[in-house]
This record gives structure tokens, sequence and C-alpha cells, in this order.
């Protein structure tokens, strides 16, 4: 029997969901410590409910600032400044719980290797320019669009936490046969009806990123639920570091569980994860593989990996061992050199928190080298 086609599903979230919030709250903490020390060794994470933001956890920087003032003006540029939005910036409580240890203690992770052991696994393929999975793609710029059309004023009723989600039919090639499913939940005022919703939202946000595969098949869900006034700190709660997949790849294959947005890059489960991206891209982008999946792994103060591993899903078109001795010839992958390679000690990090941690060209990791393997 021949293959068959497929579904494939991932979602995006847009700036304004509660752990994108967190996630963006403690990348302008290592941001803020960058700019004055690029040597902070930062490990933050936030927790908000309703109306109260707890920021904590341990940082070590010669840096000064306010914590509190940092995270405000993260909330603020997102555009939570008013009761109505659920968190209102200016009156909700900020505790910080941050204990700052001396600049001299801990100098040694980065020097003897990794601080822990960690499995970084990072996967790539041609069904888009970035080398990230077709869906994932298509639901990051729905998301990308809609924090478009509410910060420019052309959707004033939108508040800023939405969810978009797009699932595809593929077929035995990895290639796109149809959009099947397209999901948004969007946050928006009392004072606006399901019906005006859905007719605003195909209009200037799907059409406009997908007319071209748009046809009256595809199956549309706009807030599911029917109604979503009431913003999710309102009635739970929520951390740094918990949209793994959405700031990765869609879940189109296998995660080591670790997270980026809590931690500076002396942490290989944040550089490490960063250079196999490059890695995986790169396979990729030079047309040794389709699709692949790199895994790194790496052990407490041991300098270099303990192993590299690539799965090519039958598409490489040389042998895979001679992808790994390129590799492992050209790119040294302990975590003082990731860094220096990748150039990390700059204040680049809550940008990427925002909607997803790659597809940025501006930024050192993104690059593609030009690889020659014989």
């Amino acid at each position: 029997m021949g293959k068959k086609n497929y579904f494939f599903t991932s979602e995006c979230v847009t700036q304004g969901h509660p752990d994108k919030v967190c996630d963006q709250i403690s990348d302008a903490i290592l941001d803020e410590c960058f700019k004055q020390d690029p040597y902070s060794r930062v490990a933050v994470e936030c927790l908000i409910t309703d109306g109260k933001l707890i920021i904590a956890w341990e940082v070590t920087t010669k840096a000064q600032f306010s914590y509190e003032e940092v995270a405000r003006k993260v909330l603020s540029d997102i555009g939570y400044s008013t009761q109505e939005s659920w968190f209102d910036v200016k009156n909700s409580e900020i505790e910080v719980l941050v204990h700052t240890q001396s600049p001299d203690i801990s100098q040694w992770v980065e020097i003897w290797g990794a601080g822990d052991q960690w499995i970084m696994f990072w996967y790539a393929s041609n069904e888009t320019e970035d080398c990230l999975p077709l869906t994932l793609d298509l639901s990051r710029k729905l998301s990308l669009k809609l924090t478009e059309v509410r910060k420019n004023g052309t959707l004033p009723y939108l508040f800023p936490d939405w969810k978009t989600q797009v699932t595809a039919e593929m077929n035995e090639n990895w290639g796109l046969e149809r959009i099947d499913t397209i999901i948004i939940s969007a946050h928006h005022s009392e004072n606006v009806s399901l019906e005006k919703i859905t007719e605003d939202l195909k209009n200037y946000v799907i059409t406009p990123v997908l007319w071209w595969k748009i046809d009256d098949s595809v199956k549309i869900y706009i807030n599911p639920t029917w109604k979503f006034v009431i913003w999710w700190p309102a009635g739970d709660t929520w951390l740094t570091w918990r949209k793994i997949i959405v700031d990765t790849y869609g879940g189109a294959w296998r995660h080591g569980w670790w997270a980026f947005s809590w931690k500076d890059p002396t942490k290989v489960d944040r550089s490490a994860a960063y250079i196999a991206r490059f890695l995986a891209k790169n396979i990729v982008a030079n047309w040794y593989c389709d699709k692949c999946e790199i895994q790194l792994s790496y052990a407490i103060w041991v300098v270099q990996p303990i192993s590299i591993f690539l799965e090519d899903f039958g598409t490489a078109k040389v042998e895979k061992s001679k992808i790994i001795d390129y590799i492992n010839e050209h790119y040294d992958l302990s975590p003082s050199w990731i860094i220096k390679f990748l150039d990390l000690r700059r204040p680049i990090y809550r940008k990427t928190a925002e909607i997803g941690h790659f597809w940025f060209d501006d930024y050192s990791r993104e690059k593609i080298d030009n690889w020659n393997i014989n």
C-alpha cells in the first residue's frame, strides 16, 4: 500500500497570552542585566494571577535596576493598561522575590562545561523558508496579524490575549495539500458580538494571511466558547516557560522539556538548544536533508557534548555519519564557544519571547553558513 496524506496541527499564542507575558518579563529582566553587565547570571521565573505578579529566583549581576519597573513596562507595552483588560498595570501588585548573589560566585560553569545534564532536540524541514513546520509558520503569521490589527486600531475592541491554531492536510512528501481547519480564540471587550468578531477576523486577519490557501472547504472556528471577555489570570495562574512547543517547532517532533525564557545562555538548555536549531536549519538549508532532527546531550561540568544524534527521516542526500563528522570538525559546541559563536551576551531576548524564539534574521543564530560536505 502507498503512503497516505496526513493531518498535522500547530498552535501559536500572541504576546498577551499570560504564559507569554511571564516569558517576556523574565527575558526583559535578562536584557536589562545584559545592558549593564554582559556576564550576568540570570534565572528568573514569573507567576501571574488575578491582579498580582510574582517575580522570583536568583540573579548574579552588577546591574542596578527596578524589577518592578521593568515588569510594568512590559505589561504596558503589551497593552494591559486598564481594569477592563483584566490586569491593570498601574494598580496590580508586583512582588519581587529575587535573591542576588555576589558577582564573584559561580564563575566556573562556563569554563568547565555545562551546569547540569541536559538533552536538547531540534527539528527542521524544508516546508518553509525558516525551516520550520508549515502549520507553525502559518499559526505564527496569524498571531502576528492579530497583534498588528489590535495595535494599529483596526480592531480596537481586541485585547492582547489570543491563540491561533492551523491544521493542514499534507501529502506523503510533506507537501501542503490543503488547509483543513483554522481556530482563533481572541480576547475582546464586552460590547462586541461574536458575529462582528468572526466577520472582522476573517476579513482583517485570516484572508490577508492565508488568502491563497482558503476555500469553502476550510473549517474556521472563531472563539468556540462564544465569548472571551474575562482574561485567564482572573480565574487561573500562569507561569514562565510553559509555551515550549510554541517556542520551538510546533510539536512536529521530539522535545526534551527544556525552555528558554528564564535563563541566561550559560545554561545549555538555552544556548545548546539555540545551536541545535542552527545546526538543523543549516543541514536543511544546505540541502543535505529535507527534514532532520538533531539531538545534543550534555553532562554537568563536561565541556563537549556527550553525544550528537541525527535523524534524517530517510531524506539525507549524503551519509549521516558525514554530516556528524562535518559538525564535529567545524563547530566546537562547548557552552563558552556557543555563546561566543552566536553572540548571545546581548540584550536580544525579550523580542524573542513575544511570539516564538526563531525566524529573526538579524540574530546571529539564524544565519546560514555555506556547508561543503563531500
